[in-house]
């Protein structure tokens, strides 16, 4: 179990630098084996050193590639593949291990619901483009055409609050995810404007 301060949804990338030795012996665990690792929004506390409080959904990830560095450390790039649930946690030794139950494959969405979820998050990243410290991303996001995988990223490409990230991950009906994300997005478009709307000092 690598515990991060991020959400990773299901089909979507995630890049980490693995430099603690814990991790970097998980790692190399993990690549000997089938190349699967778990990970979990870390609910209070930080990523290195532990002793941190974990949610209990998180995602199963496949590593895609590794760049490893002279002094250890290394770089990789990982996909999420599936939710599970942990059922019981571990002894850290020598890293987190959890006992996890995975969870069913969402359904496929409403066309419609995808649609407008789409066209949500296009708009918070242009809105978010507009400001002048505002976070540099594309405002166009790459889906798939596969309405199951694009379910999943349309949650992924959202500028959220990583707790809004977590509660869409836990949410089991994807219509009801995306329903979630579609009102996200409107709260969030509706401060932007106002925001953008004041007058500069």
């Amino acid at each position: 179990m690598f515990p991060l301060s991020a959400v990773l949804f299901p089909c979507a990338e995630l890049p980490l630098h693995v430099f603690e030795p814990r991790y970097r012996t998980m790692i190399d665990d993990v690549t000997a084996q089938d190349g699967t690792f778990g990970t979990v929004l870390i609910s209070a506390g930080s990523e290195v050193g532990g002793g941190d409080q974990r949610c209990s959904t998180g995602t199963l990830a496949s590593i895609q590639m590794v760049v490893p560095f002279e002094d250890g450390r290394s770089l990789l790039v990982s996909r999420g593949v599936e939710r599970f649930r942990v059922v019981e946690w571990l002894p850290d030794d020598p890293y987190p291990m959890a006992a996890v139950e995975m969870l069913e494959p969402s359904a496929p969405p409403d066309p419609e619901l995808l649609t407008r979820a789409a066209a949500g998050v296009r708009r918070v990243r242009m809105l978010l483009s507009e400001l002048a410290d505002g976070p540099c991303c594309p405002i166009e996001i790459e889906l798939c055409g596969d309405p199951a995988v694009d379910a999943w990223m349309v949650c992924a490409f959202a500028p959220l609050g990583l707790y809004d990230a977590q509660r869409l991950l836990e949410t089991e009906d994807t219509d009801v995810r995306l329903s979630r994300l579609i009102e996200l997005c409107c709260a969030k478009i509706t401060d932007l404007q106002l925001l953008l709307s004041q007058p500069e000092a």
